[in-house]
């Protein structure tokens, strides 16, 4: 049962009453919160899903987009500090995923408590280098080209002039972000990171992904799934059913020792 609606300007959650964890979702390059639009009744009830609304798109679209993505994660850890007064866990997908872990790191070094699981969605481990493939100054032209190849922007879009327009500021700013960035060593997180991949992503392969386990002294888990880099659409109840599950198998935790 919903009780209230929390807003800032960075989060809008529904508070359920029943709910045990809180999901804090972080989109990919492009997108908005709107892409977990659908997840809150998908996931079971004692789940409270609360996507992250970043500067430059959906209902921030007149602010501007950061370009760093260091700045981005420690102005979101502030953003998500007052919401942590129950377990929560942290998803994001491809950038997302990096932004996701930041945050943790950042509200590692301010005292907060970590998230009970961190997901990362198809996107190599932090540690291995982004810089390999820039493609966030390449002319428009050559840019929608690679966004077609990656198969995750509607037909419809790519193919409007004025859409794209608006678009692809934003989505070079976000690629931006994660071909600029750069990871500094720090002793891997306390909690457990469930890493997931396409089975068809000929560039977030397996190997890639499944580096992941040396940034937790904790669990870790990887798991495939059907499609390419975007099957956090085309597998989307799959990938769901996989978060609940772990989500179950965590909510058991004592809280006050994470």
């Amino acid at each position: 049962m919903t009780t209230c609606t929390c807003s800032d300007t960075w989060i809008i959650r529904k508070s359920k009453r029943e709910s045990q964890v809180r999901l804090f979702c972080f989109p990919y390059a492009g997108s908005s919160a709107e892409i977990f639009r659908d997840w809150p009744r998908e996931l079971p009830t004692d789940v409270e899903v609360s996507p992250v609304h970043l500067p430059g798109r959906g209902r921030r679209s007149r602010e501007k987009p950061f370009t760093e993505l260091l700045p981005l994660a420690q102005a979101s850890a502030a953003a998500l500090s007052p919401h942590l007064e129950r377990p929560y866990a942290l998803f994001g997908h491809s950038v997302g995923a990096i932004i996701a872990f930041e945050v943790a790191r950042e509200l590692r070094r301010t005292g907060m408590p970590l998230p009970l699981c961190l997901f990362v969605s198809a996107c190599r481990a932090p540690q291995l280098t982004f810089t390999r493939h820039r493609t966030h100054d390449l002319p428009s032209a050559e840019l929608i080209g690679e966004l077609r190849r990656l198969n995750g922007t509607p037909a419809q879009i790519l193919d409007s002039s004025e859409m794209m327009q608006f678009f692809l500021p934003i989505i070079r700013a976000d690629l931006q972000m994660i071909q600029t960035y750069s990871y500094v060593a720090e002793a891997p997180l306390g909690c457990p990171i469930s890493a997931f991949g396409g089975s068809c992503d000929v560039e977030e392969t397996p190997e890639l992904i499944s580096a992941w386990r040396e940034q937790t002294s904790s669990s870790f888990q990887l798991q495939m799934f059907a499609g390419d880099h975007f099957f956090v659409h085309s597998e989307h109840q799959h990938l769901l059913r996989t978060i609940a599950q772990q989500l179950t198998s965590v909510t058991s935790l004592d809280w006050s020792s994470t």
